[in-house]
């Protein structure tokens, strides 16, 4: 359990501790491919498919440690004659089955022999889909044993040099096992062995050491990668961050877990990684630094903030929210849009944002100036106009009042900048009515290139501003607690201030949450209150805190201020295809250009976050 998220430290396995060594578990590095038993299987039978032919022998070795513990032989009655190739080929003949047990006599003690063991067999497809075709027709369970394909590791290992194919007889004689194959079960398996030990051996200084190397053992992955999957043996089976760290100890990488580190990692070392800058980054590695995390969303929160510390030179996400550009409407006598880079204290000022790009945020700045008119010139204007001003070309287009030359005085103005001050932080229909009604017209014109631009402005608009109308009432709100049931009946426990996660931690089923809430209020991480529509934490921080509140299951337990949302904002308008097609149905018979839609005055609403209660949320007892 995390009693505070900013008092974490990195710990991983096999380090010291306080000094103290660290024993790591099996279940920590894996099983070492010398205490992991292998049931060495063969099969004789009389044809190629399982559903149409039967077995006629079985021999299975059973090793560990590269020494034998057993051995089982029986020729098992088919059901029928056995085909005369089929005879030539292993020596086996009808009159030698007679009276030989059936399969449904011989399979119990099979899987027996085998039972908590690791197939092997050459060729596994053919000898597995057999066992399993009679484990069927028989009405016994198939165990779900992991399998070895022996074939398959010697195309991984053996080359067409030595080798002119990877037959076993080929193999056998290469590698100078013991006993000749010659169709027969036992003597093929006892043959196999041999094969498996000489195998293993070469895998041995490519990284596959481990039972569960084994499974990734053939992919197509290039040696100084494979070996790198050390790097990965005492990585906790948990949740958390893992750091990628180079010859001089700087950060290459940050990733995240949701479930545990030491799978993620390993999936590094193995073919299914294609990104070629990801396979660069794993042959410059030198060791990776696991931070084990109370919850999920702790574990994509410190990932975040751990890129934005160090940005590494392989992590391609966001690192540097102070250069995420803002649409401001300023304050001053007469107001105007501009771009910025930071929310600043300025009363009267407004703010949508903050948007990915420079040109995102240059696109939502033009849906508001081609909405209203509102100046575009980028000087500070007197309250009254001086006797030599002049007017832009705009004045004369009628698409400003001109207050630089006191044609419209400050209350005129006043009304307009009110205008676009509430389809920035609360109904974006006057704007998508405009972009409506301008795409309308340049279709009809078969204008659609131009038309896909009115579309992307407003997009960007309507994105930009949904998400500070997202983002505000949390910013504003002083403290949040919130909890969500996890599988096992438990309860995963966030507190958030200010849009930042500021404790986080999870309690088992059979303990009470309000101790441990109790806790974290105390020990959290202090949030100094920003200025809103900023949070107090990086934008996409506080956006995954928000997908965690608004998750189904989520229960609000205390809310420290006031969470709130007017009912007619651009959340529910966020996709400008979205927006027009809902403007088309709310405004039947469309209006003509110039006459304004009506709007619903601004009402307050609970948030949108699902089963919102307060101080009662969470039962006493789990």
């Amino acid at each position: 359990m995390s009693s505070s998220l900013h008092r974490l430290r990195p710990v991983w396995a096999g380090a010291p501790a306080d000094g103290i060594p660290v024993q790591l578990g099996l279940d920590e590095i894996g099983t070492p491919l010398s205490e992991v038993t292998f049931v060495v299987v063969d099969l004789e039978t009389t044809g190629g498919t399982p559903a149409e032919c039967g077995i006629t022998e079985i021999g299975a070795v059973k090793v560990r440690g590269g020494q034998v513990l057993g051995e089982l032989q029986t020729l098992v009655d088919p059901g029928g004659p056995v085909p005369p190739f089929i005879q030539v080929l292993t020596g086996i003949t009808s009159s030698m089955l007679v009276g030989a047990p059936t399969i449904e006599e011989v399979l119990p003690s099979f899987l027996e022999f085998a039972h908590d063991c690791v197939l092997v067999a050459h060729n596994a497809p053919f000898d597995v889909g057999f066992l399993r075709a009679a484990a069927a027709r028989t009405g016994h369970a198939w165990p779900g044993y992991r399998v070895v394909d022996t074939v398959r590791l010697a195309r991984r290992v053996v080359t067409r040099d030595e080798a002119p194919n990877h037959k076993l007889g080929t193999l056998a004689a290469l590698f100078g096992a013991a006993v000749t194959p010659n169709h027969r079960a036992l003597d093929d398996a006892r043959a196999t062995v041999d094969v498996l030990h000489a195998l293993l051996a070469r895998l041995g200084p490519l990284g596959v050491t481990h039972l569960e190397d084994l499974a990734t053992a053939t992919d197509p992955v290039p040696q100084e990668v494979r070996r790198k999957r050390t790097l990965a043996d005492g990585l906790p089976d948990a949740p958390g961050v893992y750091l990628f760290r180079g010859p001089k100890d700087e950060v290459l990488y940050v990733g995240t877990s949701t479930t545990s580190l030491r799978t993620r990692v390993r999936s590094y070392f193995t073919s299914s990684e294609k990104r070629g800058r990801i396979q660069e980054m794993v042959r410059i590695a030198e060791r990776v630094d696991p931070v084990v995390c109370a919850t999920p969303l702790e574990a994509r929160v410190r990932e975040l903030r751990l890129i934005t510390e160090h940005s590494p030179r392989y992590n391609r996400r966001s690192r540097f929210p102070e250069r995420m550009p803002w649409v401001r409407l300023t304050s001053e006598p007469y107001p105007r849009l501009s771009i910025v880079r930071d929310v600043r204290d300025e009363p009267g000022a407004s703010y949508i944002g903050p948007f990915g790009s420079q040109s995102s945020a240059q696109l939502a700045l033009e849906a508001l100036q081609e909405s209203f008119p509102v100046r575009q010139c980028t000087r500070r204007l007197p309250l009254v106009a001086p006797a030599n001003a002049s007017a832009c070309a705009l004045a004369d287009m009628g698409r400003c009042g001109a207050p630089c030359i006191g044609q419209q005085g400050e209350p005129d103005y006043r009304e307009v900048v009110e205008r676009v001050r509430s389809a920035m932080l609360g109904d974006p229909a006057p704007v998508v009515a405009v972009h409506a009604e301008r795409i309308d017209t340049l279709v009809a014109q078969q204008r659609y290139e131009e038309a896909a631009t009115v579309r992307d402005r407003l997009g960007a608009f309507l994105r930009g501003a949904a998400r500070a109308q997202r983002v505000m009432p949390v910013a504003r709100c002083e403290e949040v607690v919130a909890a969500r049931r996890t599988d096992d009946g438990g309860w995963e426990i966030v507190l958030v201030r200010h849009g930042r996660l500021a404790a986080t931690a999870r309690v088992d089923r059979m303990t009470d949450p309000h101790p441990t809430i109790t806790t974290l209020r105390s020990t959290a991480e202090h949030v100094p209150a920003p200025i809103a529509p900023a949070s107090a934490a990086h934008p996409e921080e506080t956006d995954l805190v928000l997908d965690w509140l608004e998750r189904p299951g989520v229960r609000i337990v205390d809310v420290v201020g006031t969470w709130a949302l007017p009912v007619r904002t651009a959340l529910g308008d966020v996709e400008p295809a979205a927006a027009l097609a809902a403007h088309a149905a709310a405004v039947l018979g469309r209006a003509a250009p110039g006459v304004p839609v009506e709007q619903d005055e601004p009402r307050v609403a609970a948030p949108p976050v699902p089963e919102v209660a307060r101080h009662a949320a969470m039962p006493r007892t789990a």
